[in-house]
């Protein structure tokens, strides 16, 4: 058996090692280093993709949320509503602008905010609602747009684990993840299902104002060099990365897919065992059906109940496998955003997930040998 990987980028590299050899050496041939046509070519691709009017790259994930918000006039003592259970870099780019973040607490199926936590959060301060579309599948955003539009607020996804994912609205129609609200932010960090090999971001709009204020907010708030039109930053893809990206985006519905098959065999080891809760979709399917796209598995999470997570979390250590707690500590208790205006009671499905939540592995190169191996040792703790 090959070794177990959390992400296995060696052998998703194989796949397309010519593509993007041949890419990097015209790069390196022609110094198109940045800005070149690479990354103009991934852009249009992403694009079209995505059916959006505006991609802008930029360095990475934290860059492309911090340049959103900054696009959007936000000012400091704004209050920017976001989910408690997530990673950092959510809140992080709220506080660096000097916005005041407002945590609120997660759906226990889904993991992704509650959208009654954010109507009992909303105050005149709230100018926006971060949503982040946690470990691949989308927040609930018609509801979520029902209430910015009430309250007249924008909303900012945060993709950074769910492109390729398709939200589906009560009347039937399909939109993909990170193109819903005002502004999307995606991260193409390697391990995403859509991941370069370093760092990369991208920020998507249908706004043409606000797409035309962004991009001179990547490079300076030039418009025209040397002239400073926005106060800007430094933030820009690269023409070596943008060559992976538009090499892999071509296949990212398979890899999408096969995440899905991997789910799948996991769902079926693991559904019916009391200790056990699987990923449950937005619709609430207790499963992966064959139609299933609103799911694309950047991570494959499971919730073990009887305080059995760390004694899971050591045995698939001792047997070789790899995991991750996404995340241990809900943000509210980390020192940088302590704030007197929480109490643990507004946290409960948060606090409980932190302690009950243990990720697979997840990625395109699962075989079928590798998955029996960790279910076998899953359940093999589980019912030791």
């Amino acid at each position: 058996m090959r070794k177990i990987q959390m992400v296995d980028l060696v052998a998703q590299y194989q796949d397309l090692k010519s593509e993007i050899q041949e890419s990097f050496s015209q790069i390196l041939e022609n110094a198109s280093f940045i800005n070149g046509p690479e990354v103009s070519g991934f852009q249009k691709d992403l694009e079209t993709y995505l059916g959006v009017k505006h991609v802008i790259p930029c360095a990475n994930g934290t860059d492309a949320l911090q340049i959103a918000m900054m696009g959007l006039g936000l000012k400091p003592g704004d209050e920017v509503i976001t989910a408690d259970f997530t990673f950092a870099a959510t809140a992080e780019v709220i506080a660096l602008l000097q916005l005041t973040p407002v945590l609120v607490d997660v759906d226990p199926r889904t993991f992704n905010i509650d959208p009654q936590a954010i109507r009992h959060a909303i105050t005149p301060k709230t100018k926006a609602i971060v949503p982040v579309h946690l470990f691949g599948q989308c927040a609930p955003m018609e509801e979520i747009m029902e209430i910015a539009r009430e309250h007249n607020i924008y909303v900012i996804e945060d993709n950074a684990q769910a492109i390729g994912a398709n939200y589906k609205f009560a009347d039937g129609r399909l939109e993909k993840a990170g193109t819903l609200g005002d502004v999307g932010a995606t991260s193409f960090f390697p391990s995403k299902n859509l991941g370069c090999y370093g760092d990369g971001g991208a920020i998507f709009t249908n706004d043409d104002d606000l797409a035309h204020t962004i991009r001179g907010i990547v490079n300076h708030g030039m418009y025209r060099r040397y002239h400073h039109d926005v106060v800007g930053v430094n933030s820009r893809l690269d023409s070596l990365q943008a060559a992976v990206l538009r090499a892999k985006l071509p296949h990212l519905d398979r890899y999408c897919q096969q995440r899905r098959e991997a789910a799948r065999f996991y769902n079926a080891a693991f559904s019916g065992h009391a200790q056990l809760t699987v990923p449950l979709t937005m619709r609430g399917c207790e499963g992966i059906c064959d139609t299933c796209d609103c799911h694309v598995f950047h991570q494959y999470t499971l919730k073990v109940a009887g305080g059995k997570r760390d004694g899971l979390a050591d045995h698939l250590a001792a047997s070789g496998i790899p995991f991750g707690i996404y995340y241990p500590i809900p943000l509210h208790r980390q020192k940088a955003y302590l704030d007197s205006r929480y109490g643990e009671d507004d946290f409960p499905v948060t606090n409980a997930l932190c302690k009950e939540v243990i990720s697979l592995p997840m990625h395109t190169e699962l075989d079928e040998e590798q998955l029996q191996f960790i279910t076998k040792a899953v359940l093999e703790f589980m019912n030791g």
